[in-house]
């Protein structure tokens, strides 16, 4: 598998408003004693800022892989589609990026709330308590990718499903706001594994931050840091070293600082690139969480 000279992790977030508290980036470049850095702009980051950062990336070439915590797509697999009964189901992700940016071409800040407000969308969604549209599914978790429900079956994570909007946990509207990026990425940046992997340049993967904390000696109890000596520990676990000290030790920063670390560990492990339950069908409509094997 090629090596990259930097590493990148955006923590992601669905929250409709120009700059989401949500939102961070850290990086760490591949040189042994190489720190992360968490990168901040005036005032935060909005999903606008971020989608110019990597437009920037691919246009520099820069050799970074890149992870994003969020969902590329909806479950396609487990029902043959990813809006059963609804005519206007994609056939494969990129039609469906391209779906999700239309309906929600007037929303601002790069948000997805039309979509899951849409007269046939929101019939697959669970809103809240006591609205829970008609095809959400029968299972009270909700509709899974494969990888999420593999992850729930070996024990590598927790994942939810992006039909849910209920709760902390939930992660349909980030899922939906990053289907919106990578529409705009227009192909600029090679994204695994619906795109073969280049020899140089930037790339894409889908990360799920919590399988980098428990790399990181975390256990499922407390997954989360929200310390200087909890990052300090958890980047040492990882062979990194401790960032510059930072204003806050939010855990969105946290997590993209100890996710960066972890990645630019997890690239080398072959296995990674080649999940066996990983086939042609799930490639080119689901995608696949880097990490879970």
């Amino acid at each position: 598998m090629r090596r990259f000279e930097h590493y990148a992790c955006f923590d992601w977030s669905g929250q409709a408003v120009a700059r989401p508290k949500g939102l961070a980036l850290a990086t760490i470049g591949a040189e042994e004693g190489a720190r992360p850095v968490l990168l901040r702009p005036q005032g935060g980051w909005s999903r606008g800022a971020a989608l110019e950062w990597m437009l920037a990336h691919a246009q520099a070439g820069t050799d970074m892989l890149i992870g994003l915590d969020l969902s590329p797509t909806f479950p396609f697999v487990d029902a043959g589609g990813y809006f059963p009964e609804w005519d206007q189901s994609p056939a494969d992700a990129r039609t469906l990026w391209a779906m999700v940016d239309r309906i929600c071409e007037g929303d601002a800040h790069m948000a997805a709330s039309s979509f899951v407000g849409h007269v046939e969308a929101r019939r697959y969604f669970r809103h809240g308590k006591g609205d829970t549209g008609d095809r959400f599914g029968l299972s009270g978790v909700g509709r899974l990718r494969e990888v999420e429900r593999h992850q729930r079956l070996t024990g590598q994570a927790n994942s939810q499903s992006c039909f849910n909007l209920v709760g902390a946990a939930q992660v349909g509207k980030s899922s939906l706001t990053g289907m919106r990026l990578l529409h705009r990425l227009a192909g600029r940046i090679p994204i695994w594994p619906f795109d073969p992997v280049p020899q140089a340049g930037p790339v894409i993967v889908e990360i799920y931050t919590s399988i980098a904390a428990r790399a990181a000696g975390l256990g499922r109890a407390r997954s989360k840091v929200r310390d200087a000596d909890g990052l300090h520990s958890a980047l040492d676990q990882l062979g990194a070293f401790p960032p510059a000290p930072l204003i806050a030790h939010d855990d969105h920063s946290t997590d993209a600082l100890i996710t960066a670390a972890w990645l630019r560990n997890a690239v080398h492990d072959i296995d990674l690139w080649n999940p066996p339950a990983l086939d042609e069908s799930i490639r080119v409509t689901e995608g696949w969480t880097f990490g879970v094997k």
